[in-house]
C-alpha cells in the first residue's frame, strides 16, 4: 500500500511560460541545459558581460561544467537581472545563499509581482537566518502561494552527463507546481512533487552539514562501516528537526515520507558522493585543513559551512537536540579538534 502524502508525478498542460534563470554556477548551468534540451527559451542573468561573449562564441560555459553543450539561439543573455526578471514569468533562483541578498537588490520589488519564484538554493540566507522565501516576504512582500523549490537528490555533472536523475518540485498550488516541473521531464529527469515547500528546504540545508561531518570522518580514516551508522543517525536527526518546524509552522496537510528521495536520498548523494563540495569541504577538515585553506582550496562555495551555524541560531528557539549538528558546527566555527569531535559522536550513535 502507498504511503499517504503528496508525493508523485504529475503531468499537466503547459502554457506559455518564459522561465529566467540567476546564476551561472554549475547548478544554473545543468539548469539551463535541462530546459533547452527540452525545446524551451530562457532568460539567463549571468553577471559578467566577458562570459556572456564567450558563451556565445563557445557555446559552453567557461567557467563550470565545460562539457555540457548549449544551442544559444534559445538562450537571451543579461547582464541586467531586473530586465531577466522583467521578461520571465518563472524565476528561478540559481546562486549561493551568501550571495543572494546581495543579487536581489538590483530588482525592484514591484518586478516580482505575479512572478513565480523557484529556489533552486539549498541553505539559509547567513544574515538573518532565514529561508529564501521568508526573505522574499519580508523584503519584496512575497506571497508563498507563488513560491517554489527545486531540488535534488542530483549532482549538476551527472545531470549534464545525461545520466537520470530525479528533481523534487515543492510547492502549496500543486497545479502550477506540476506545470513547472513538466518543463524539466525527460530522457534523463524524472520529476516529483510535494507540497512540502519549508520541510524539503530545510532538509537540503541540513543534508549539507551531514555531508560534512561525512567528509570529516573520511578526512579521519573512518571507514564505510561507521559511515553508514553516522548517516542512518543523520537521517534521524533530520526527521526530528523537520518534525518539529512542521508543528510550529502549523503545516497541514498529508503526512511527510522522510525516507523519500528529496530527504533522505539528497542526504545520501551528498554525503557519499564524490561530486559533492560538502563532503570535500569536510575531508579537507578531516585531513587538518584549516576553514579558511579548505575554502581556498575548493574555490566554490560550501553551503553547509554557513549553514551549520544558521541552524544553531534557528534551533535556539526550537530546543531540538542536535548532537550531530552541533558538533560539526563547533569544529568547524569553534575550533573544536575533529578527533576529539568524532570520538564524542561514536558513543551518541545507534
Amino acid at each position: 500500500m502507498r504511503p499517504l502524502f503528496i508525493e508523485f508525478r504529475m503531468f499537466a498542460k503547459m502554457s506559455n511560460m518564459q522561465i529566467g534563470i540567476i546564476g551561472s554556477g554549475s547548478w544554473a548551468t545543468a539548469i539551463a541545459k535541462i530546459i533547452t534540451d527540452n525545446g524551451h527559451e530562457i532568460n539567463w542573468w549571468v553577471r559578467q558581460t566577458e562570459n556572456i561573449a564567450y558563451f556565445k562564441k563557445r557555446h559552453h560555459n567557461p567557467h563550470y561544467l565545460r562539457n555540457a553543450f548549449f544551442d544559444t539561439t534559445k538562450i537571451n543573455f543579461s547582464d541586467d537581472i531586473a530586465e531577466v526578471v522583467k521578461q520571465s514569468t518563472v524565476i528561478i533562483m540559481a546562486v549561493p545563499s551568501i550571495h543572494i541578498e546581495s543579487v536581489l537588490q538590483a530588482v525592484p520589488s514591484d518586478l516580482l509581482k505575479d512572478k513565480k519564484v523557484v529556489s533552486a538554493i539549498k541553505g539559509v540566507m547567513p544574515n538573518y537566518n532565514i529561508l529564501l522565501h521568508e526573505f522574499l516576504a519580508q523584503k519584496f512582500d512575497f506571497p508563498l502561494s507563488q513560491y517554489f523549490t527545486l531540488l535534488g537528490p542530483s549532482h549538476a555533472e551527472e545531470v549534464v552527463a545525461e545520466q537520470l536523475s530525479y528533481l523534487t518540485f515543492s510547492g502549496v498550488d500543486t497545479l502550477m507546481t506540476s506545470e513547472i516541473a513538466s518543463y524539466f521531464e525527460s530522457d534523463y529527469i524524472n520529476t516529483i512533487v510535494n507540497n512540502d515547500v519549508v520541510g524539503v528546504q530545510y532538509a537540503a540545508v541540513l543534508k549539507n552539514i551531514y555531508a560534512l561531518g561525512a567528509g570529516i570522518a573520511h578526512g579521519l580514516e573512518y571507514g564505510d562501516n561507521f559511515l553508514s551508522v553516522y548517516i542512518a543517525n543523520c537521517a534521524n536527526e533530520m526527521k526530528v528537526l523537520l518534525s518539529a518546524i512542521k508543528q510550529k509552522e502549523n503545516a497541514e496537510g498529508t503526512p511527510v515520507n522522510y525516507a523519500a528521495s528529496v530527504y533522505l536520498g539528497d542526504l545520501l548523494v551528498t554525503c557519499y558522493s564524490l561530486h559533492s563540495r560538502n563532503r570535500t569541504f569536510g575531508n579537507m577538515i578531516g585531513k587538518g585543513y584549516s576553514v579558511k585553506s579548505a575554502e581556498l582550496e575548493l574555490n566554490m562555495v560550501a553551503e553547509g559551512y554557513n549553514a551549520s551555524k544558521c541552524i544553531m541560531v534557528i534551533n535556539k528557539n526550537l530546543g531540538i537536540e542536535l548532537p550531530i549538528v552541533d558538533t560539526v558546527y563547533k569544529i568547524l566555527w569553534e575550533g573544536y579538534n575533529p578527533t576529539l569531535a568524532f570520538k564524542e559522536i561514536e558513543k551518541l550513535l545507534f
